[in-house]
């Protein structure tokens, strides 16, 4: 019977009471899933202390199941703000290899990008997501401290080892290990990650028996990793082996419409926290400002200038009184085109105005009320003479 209980309701808290105790019995009912066992005749404290036990089980696991299902919606794709074509594309990518048993992925983008989301999405969205996510910044640790955090040591395997300490591999069994800026991590090193990954097992600093490994590696660099093992900086058998599957996560001056998207994202959150002063959106200049920004922080940046915002500005909207003065400086108030220089043959006025909306297509993703607005005139306007250069391509 407590088989079929378990296999109709594998949930189910089960308490075996009997009058015929032996061992054999015992265990059995214990192996096949029950929660104690109580021979007769009952005493009452002991059934009630039993009762209680289960009951505090019964409510640990439902925590644990909601706590669960909280952690993969605050970590899902769908939590990864943007509409442009290339974002789309990422997280396609990434959702697929989420899926799989792929053991290695590589994201590449410039910092700020948000790889550390795109990993924890990676992981709440694959098998693993009840097992352990553990993250290394490579770049934060010298080589020998990230090898003893990696793959543990063993009790005097070096002079402060004054005790065996299990290393993130372990600790990780079943789950997946975010290595962040891979790039920086040293060549001994890198040697011995490669070695990891071909073999699946490893050794702890100092130990002399091998350890399976079951972990899937995420590693993330805001370098071209490929060029880098040509110009000898990273092992190029290394690359490979990591880049299965490689997702590449374009930076924010690329992703056109999603400057603003994210932008009331920011403000929305800015509000949350603030219960005296809410801020309503972005001015329509400092919108242009924006789209035309180049981002060389990327998200990161865009989050800390609204933040900022949220703090200083005293109005509905944000506006220009309060953005960073590199941001001002590169924005020309007159509306005037930087950097832009009339040859000395001269050029047709059409022209430089061609170039122009194809470069505010091509930052904008292709939008054309985005694009419009940093030429501050019309959609219409804009289609118009798309259209009449025959560069109209039914952008939306």
């Amino acid at each position: 019977m407590l088989n079929e209980i378990k296999e109709m309701r594998p949930e189910t808290i089960a308490i075996m009471v009997t009058g015929n105790v032996d061992v054999p019995n015992v265990v059995s009912a214990l192996r096949g899933g029950a929660h104690d066992f109580i021979s007769k005749p009952l005493k009452l404290e002991e059934l009630r202390v039993t009762l209680r036990n289960a009951s505090e089980v019964r409510d640990l696991r439902r925590e644990v199941t909601v706590a669960r299902s909280e952690r993969k919606r605050a970590f899902s794709f769908s939590n990864i703000i943007g509409e442009s074509t290339r974002l789309k594309k990422a997280i396609e990518v990434a959702t697929r290899v989420a899926e799989s048993d792929v053991l290695s992925i590589l994201l590449q983008g410039e910092t700020g990008t948000g790889k550390d989301l795109f990993a924890r999405a990676i992981h709440a969205a694959s098998e693993r997501s009840d097992a352990p996510y553990l993250a290394i910044n490579c770049a934060a640790l010298p080589a020998t401290l990230i090898e003893s955090e990696l793959f543990g040591y063993e009790k005097g395997a070096f002079t402060d080892a004054k005790a065996k300490k299990e290393g993130l591999f372990e600790q990780a069994q079943g789950g997946t290990i975010f290595l962040d800026e891979i790039g920086e991590m040293e060549h001994p090193l890198q040697a011995k990650l490669l070695r990891v990954l071909e073999e699946l097992k490893f050794r702890r600093v100092g130990g002399l028996k091998d350890i399976p490994l079951d972990v899937r590696i995420i590693a993330a660099s805001n370098r071209d990793l490929k060029k880098c093992g040509e110009s000898g900086e990273f092992r190029l058998d290394l690359f490979y082996r990591l880049s299965v599957i490689q997702v590449d996560i374009p930076p924010l001056r690329e992703r056109g419409e999603d400057v603003l998207l994210l932008a009331e994202h920011y403000i929305q959150r800015a509000n949350a926290r603030r219960s005296n002063r809410k801020l309503k959106g972005l001015s329509p200049e400092v919108e242009r400002i924006f789209l035309n920004y180049s981002w060389a922080g990327n998200v990161r940046e865009l989050r800390n200038v609204i933040e900022r915002a949220s703090i200083l500005e005293d109005g509905e909207y944000v506006t220009t009184a309060h953005l960073p003065a590199d941001m001002l400086s590169s924005h020309d108030p007159a509306g005037n085109v930087g950097g832009l220089v009339l040859p000395p043959g001269g050029i047709p006025l059409s022209s430089a105005e061609l170039e122009l909306a194809k470069q505010a297509m091509q930052r904008t993703g292709g939008n054309l009320t985005q694009a419009a607005k940093l030429l501050d005139i019309t959609r219409d306007q804009l289609r118009y003479k798309l259209k009449k250069a025959g560069a109209y391509q039914g952008a939306n």
